[in-house]
């Protein structure tokens, strides 16, 4: 998310870093870039207008002009006005009421709603250790309701059952009475969405709202849509009370036009993004860091909590205590090192909250990619136990014999080994203490 926006930005703010004084003539010709930037990546115009507009006043003021690094003083400004922007701080689900607290997802057909509230639910059970249980009432779509069912169990949560036959309010208003019986702590209700908007769709939604009186209404809406995302948000404002927005699919948004837009047109904090399609793909929205990645300065503290939560710490003290007893790094540790990276989103998940990654050529980014590593994996999945431990018994007929099992070619083989062989000098290196040679060594580069 947000590649378009940060390659132009980079661009852009890269000649001032340098500079020792900024004059009018400059400013200007920045901001003009900056508009230019907001503009591609989709974002609404009365937003473009109101930030460059906060950023021209500040940058032209003694802020900048007296500072001892103009440049740098300019692009903290942009930084700053990104996150007024898309709203000065993450604002959390308001659960601190008597249970069950009932969260109400609404949204048009197609936005991923259905699949939101399954991601949102096992981010309550495991993030914040509640007890959840997801309904569906939408009534007009069957499959929703299997779809449900089917998520709530991959996820581990409550399921309410629900039939095509019955009136949404009585479904949430039986399943709220279920969850106060079972002594549950939250309550998500899942809506019918429209191709649009509809008089029909809103009247149904307002008659759910008024029964269950919901702690939270959110907004579920794709982000691929850019800046059109935040009409029909806007819509569904002036029809209830919503508390927030959840953006989807940002995995597969360039631009972030939706995220930079949708504060400012409904004044609805945006509450979480989601970032792929398995249920883990939720995070929450912290505008400060988004606003760093936009910036190009990655976003270590999401990394850091992504891998407290993911990463299996035990696996990683073996392997730390493997390496300083001076035993070899093997595939199998290679392929569990694939494993982990998979647990935390991914190499797009990684590279998305590194810092300097918008520094990295895209040829190089190019050949970093999930489909890469999957393909890592299964090749080392076609090796026995004795070659995964012993790489170099791996000559030509056992290379075949990898390369059929996992679908791929000599030439991939071949290619894994290489750089098996780069992952084990670097793991030497960190062995005898040698980070920072590595870290000049490695120069920018990737090692897969």
């Amino acid at each position: 998310m947000f590649d378009t926006l940060t390659e132009r930005l980079a661009r852009t703010l890269k000649n001032l870093r340098g500079q020792g004084r900024l004059t009018e003539d400059n400013i200007k010709d920045s901001l003009r870039e900056v508009r230019m930037a907001l503009l591609e990546a989709d974002v609404a115009l009365p937003v473009v207008r109101e930030f460059v507009e906060h950023v021209r006043e500040r940058a032209v003021g003694q802020e900048v002009m007296q500072s001892l690094t103009p440049g740098q003083a300019l692009i903290k400004i942009v930084h700053d006005e990104l996150i007024k922007v898309m709203g000065e701080s993450s604002e959390e689900l308001d659960l601190n009421v008597p249970p069950p607290a009932v969260i109400l997802m609404a949204g048009l057909q197609g936005s991923g709603k259905t699949t939101t509230v399954a991601k949102l639910a096992r981010w309550l059970k495991e993030r914040k250790k509640k007890s959840v249980l997801v309904v569906s009432a939408d009534v007009y779509r069957p499959a929703a309701i299997e779809q449900l069912r089917v998520l709530a169990e991959d996820v581990g949560v409550h399921f309410f059952s629900s039939d095509v036959s019955q009136d949404p309010v009585a479904i949430a208003q039986a399943a709220l009475e279920h969850a106060r019986k079972q002594l549950l702590d939250v309550v998500l209700v899942d809506t019918a969405g429209r191709l649009h908007i509809d008089a029909d769709m809103m009247d149904e939604i307002r008659r759910l709202h008024a029964a269950l009186q919901p702690v939270e209404t959110l907004f579920v809406v794709d982000s691929m849509t850019g800046q059109d995302a935040a009409n029909p948000a806007a819509a569904f404002h002036a029809a209830l009370p919503l508390t927030g927005v959840i953006l989807t699919k940002t995995d597969g948004d360039a631009r972030g036009g939706a995220a930079l837009s949708i504060r400012h047109i409904t004044g609805r904090p945006i509450k979480f993004l989601g970032t792929g399609e398995k249920t883990t793909a939720l995070e929450p929205f912290y505008p400060d860091r988004i606003a760093s990645r936009i910036m190009g300065m990655g976003d270590v503290l999401s990394l850091i909590e992504e891998a407290q939560h993911t990463v299996d710490h035990q696996h990683i003290e073996k392997f730390a205590t493997k390496l300083k007893k001076g035993k070899g790094f093997d595939l199998e540790d290679f392929r569990d090192q694939l494993r982990q990276m998979r647990k935390m989103g991914g190499m797009a998940g990684l590279m998305d909250k590194l810092p300097g990654m918008s520094n990295v050529p895209e040829a190089v980014k190019s050949q970093i990619n999930d489909r890469e590593t999957q393909r890592l994996e299964a090749m080392i999945n076609s090796m026995t136990p004795q070659e995964r431990h012993k790489p170099d018994l791996i000559k030509g007929s056992r290379k075949r014999r990898i390369a059929a099992g996992s679908g791929t070619q000599i030439q991939d083989v071949n290619r894994m080994l290489k750089q098996f062989e780069q992952m084990q000098r670097m793991m030497k290196q960190v062995s005898k203490g040698g980070m920072a040679k590595l870290l000049r060594g490695l120069k920018g580069r990737i090692p897969f």
